[in-house]
């Protein structure tokens, strides 16, 4: 399988701090979702890139069905560890393994810009049954709060020129104009995700881009992010704040 070299390594290297330091998503984000799919008992969704699960244990409560692909062995471990019953498949979003017509409905959450879009559309087109769904889900960070844009800029400063992020809008352009699918749809809510000072900096330093930074560039990163949070007036690994996100959630129909 092959995947973006930072997400490869970066992801082996922090799926625990992956999974404890980043938030869920809104209730009313699934609720949206799963209405416009819909997903319900009966159907299934395939949920692309799956990481440790933050999106997967939601997908789950709409009673649909869910198979959940992720290349990376340290995340799937850690997936199946939190949720014995969901089926947890090796695969990559151009290349599932999964068999022709398997879903009524794909998600891919904090996932998408990863992939490379037209080889992954064409295997969404391939899973799903006529008349199904692809929703897409993002947290980011809500960077009309100053602060919080200065953190983000922290987190490119030291990112390579070829890392994907779904900030571009370049994601949208395999949609363009393409045969069989409905016009896309999107809705955003706040997100506000109270946590710690050590939460907020291991977010920061399980990124995988930074993850597979020298030592001594993953010493700079951090004490760049500590010095900001203290700028806030949080100086202490565990005092408590708030860090604002925004979810974002897209959806469309395929009518072949």
């Amino acid at each position: 399988m092959t995947i973006h070299h930072a997400a490869g390594i970066g992801y082996q290297r922090s799926a625990g701090g992956y999974e404890r330091s980043r938030p869920s998503y809104p209730m009313a984000s699934l609720a949206e979702l799963a209405d416009a799919l819909p997903l319900h008992a009966g159907r299934t969704v395939v949920d692309l890139g799956a990481g440790t699960g933050k999106f997967t244990r939601l997908l789950a409560l709409t009673g649909a069905e869910v198979i959940a692909v992720e290349p990376v062995a340290q995340m799937r471990e850690r997936l199946a560890e939190l949720l014995p019953g969901v089926a947890v498949t090796a695969g990559t979003a151009e290349s599932t393994g999964l068999a022709d017509g398997c879903a009524d409905a794909v998600v891919a959450a904090q996932s998408w810009h990863w992939f490379s879009s037209g080889q992954a559309l064409a295997e969404v087109e391939r899973l799903l049954r006529p008349g199904g769904a692809l929703g897409l889900v993002w947290n980011t960070y809500d960077t009309s709060v100053p602060w919080v844009r200065d953190f983000q800029d922290i987190y490119f400063r030291c990112a390579p020129r070829d890392l994907p992020s779904p900030l571009d809008d370049s994601w949208r352009e395999a949609f363009t104009g393409r045969p069989g699918w409905s016009e896309l749809r999107e809705r955003h809510w706040p997100n506000p995700h109270s946590t710690t000072v050590a939460d907020v900096v291991e977010r920061m330093m399980s990124s995988s881009h930074i993850v597979v930074l020298g030592e001594a560039e993953q010493e700079q990163v951090r004490a760049q992010a500590v010095e900001l949070l203290k700028r806030q007036g949080v100086t202490r690994g565990e005092e408590r704040l708030e860090m604002p996100y925004t979810t974002d959630v897209y959806w469309l129909h395929w009518r072949p």
